[in-house]
């Protein structure tokens, strides 16, 4: 069964286990990637239904069940999967087939890693998210995968540019050869940060000495958030205007796009999913409207 999200995402859903897929990758037969929803799996509470995270509380064979259906459903071996860090820096490592079950059913030997690449077929990349940035990187000429969590600090790091500069280095990938897709996360009406934060990236996208303006209409903005209001914004920053004074909107989906446009990629080959996790509680967990209380959703990449 299919349903199409939009014009960029399609939810599928085979053996009652729904996961996203992206059109800009569909036409490539010999990759697997997509994304997991908050549905299709055993976890209960806060958890329920598609809980990855070994680490948030679940009880872990409930986890590992819903690895299983989530590896059945898109069909990639869930022992295989390796697991990055994840510590908000902007490290990628090359993976390959000695590494597959790092961080499910062995120990991993490696920290600090954010995003890993691989050239080696039945090796599944992994990026853990709940609001933050996942970006999924594929050179069809190379036959190189890549996947990177960019969260506020690994964008304005420039992790999803350094992913691109190492699959160059690893695999002699051009950049013009590279698809990128932005996966669901938090979108440019729902991420909220302090005026530290925002400018922080107004100095990477807006200038060193540009300052975030006061709202022209008032209005805090989030009561009127709706799914559809979080796309097409070209703004990296907005204030919130209204009661929140200080506060500002960052559009990480526009962050990341200007990333991977810097590291060469053709416009035409990056796709965003347009799918903010904050709006659609019906498909994802989220961090910030939950406080924390979630599962663990994840995107996985793999050459066939």
């Amino acid at each position: 069964m299919e349903r199409k999200l939009n014009n960029y995402a399609v939810l599928k859903q085979i053996e009652g286990t729904p996961w996203i897929a992206f059109s800009a990758f569909e036409r490539f037969p010999e990759l697997v990637c997509g994304f997991s929803t908050r549905l299709g799996g055993v976890s209960r509470g806060m958890f329920a239904s598609m809980n990855l995270g070994f680490r948030r509380g679940d009880v872990q064979e409930r986890v590992m069940e819903n690895y299983f259906r989530l590896g059945r459903s898109m069909g990639f071996d869930p022992e295989r999967l390796v697991f990055p860090d994840q510590v908000h820096r902007t490290v990628i490592r090359r993976a390959g087939a000695a590494d597959c079950g790092k961080g499910i059913i062995h120990e991993r030997d490696y920290t600090g890693v954010d995003g890993h690449i691989t050239d080696e077929p039945g090796v599944p990349l992994l990026i853990f998210t709940a609001d933050c940035v996942p970006v999924f990187l594929y050179d069809r000429q190379k036959r190189a995968a890549g996947a990177v969590h960019a969260g506020w600090r690994g964008t304005v790091g420039g992790i999803a540019e350094e992913a691109v500069r190492r699959m160059t280095e690893e695999f002699g990938s051009r950049p013009e050869d590279i698809a990128a897709v932005i996966g669901p996360s938090a979108g440019p009406d729902c991420y909220e940060v302090g005026e530290e934060v925002a400018c922080r990236f107004l100095e990477i996208f807006g200038g060193a000495d540009t300052r975030p303006q006061e709202a022209e209409s008032g209005g805090s903005g989030k009561e009127n958030r709706t799914a559809e209001s979080c796309i097409n914004r070209p703004e990296i920053v907005r204030p919130a205007g209204g009661d929140k004074e200080g506060k500002y909107w960052v559009n990480l989906w526009e962050a990341n796009r200007r990333m991977l446009l810097r590291a060469g990629l053709r416009e035409e080959h990056i796709a965003v999913s347009e799918l903010c996790t904050m709006c659609r509680q019906d498909l994802f967990f989220s961090h910030r409207v939950t406080g924390g209380k979630r599962g663990s959703m994840a995107g996985i990449i793999m050459l066939r």
